[in-house]
């Protein structure tokens, strides 16, 4: 016959047994579903997800790694209802493959389904711009040239002003000056007419 003291400690062990199960079972956390690639770009790329209703989510964690290489990038974040994160230092025509998780406070989730994207060529996503297609960088530095052009042709007409107010000045100077050197002109053309005899009077021929 099994004492009693023994009998009350396996209940106990038991019923701690239980609650701890009880426990985990209510703070485990399903993986994220639907994850999801998006904007892919040479560099960088924005992974999506959803969660399971009611899971007791806090933040989450990723992996990024290369395909066929064994070096990851881990990524968390908590305090943060967030349901994407930007993939960013990507290599231009590079496979990689992104698990995601979720975080509670009791701990992780199971990682997702493995999700496999590969970036473009720098020379792809050029080719694949359409020409009416411009980004607010291009905006940006066009501004900028626009500006700069306004600037040089500012400065040119300032200049030619200049050069232009300098002519006119000139040109009034030597407009004043010829009177005075017409005047000059014609007193020298009258002395020059009319000679002078050191003791006056017409010279006279004799007959």
């Amino acid at each position: 016959m099994a004492k009693p003291g023994l009998s009350a400690a396996v209940l106990l062990l038991l019923l701690g047994f239980l609650s701890v199960s009880s426990v985990h079972a209510d703070t485990l956390l399903s993986a994220p579903l639907n994850v999801t690639i998006r904007e892919i770009e040479v560099n960088s790329a924005v992974v999506t997800w959803e969660i399971s209703e009611g899971d007791p989510v806090i933040g989450f964690a990723i992996t990024q790694q290369k395909k066929d290489v064994r070096m990851l990038r881990f990524i968390q974040e908590v305090n943060t209802t967030t349901r994407s994160c930007a993939l960013w230092d990507l290599d231009e025509d590079t496979e990689y493959i992104v698990h995601v998780q979720s975080i509670s406070m009791g701990g992780s989730s199971p990682p997702s389904e493995p999700v496999l994207f590969k970036t473009p060529k720098e020379s792809e996503k050029m080719a694949s711009k359409s020409p009416d297609e411009v980004t607010m960088e291009e905006v940006g530095q066009a501004a900028q040239l626009r500006a700069g052009e306004l600037i040089i042709i500012v400065v040119v007409l300032i200049m030619w002003a200049g050069v232009i107010a300098l002519f006119c000045r000139q040109y009034d100077i030597i407009k004043d000056n010829e009177p005075n050197n017409n005047k000059d002109k014609a007193k020298n053309s009258s002395e020059c007419s009319t000679p002078e005899h050191p003791q006056g009077g017409l010279l006279r021929s004799n007959v």
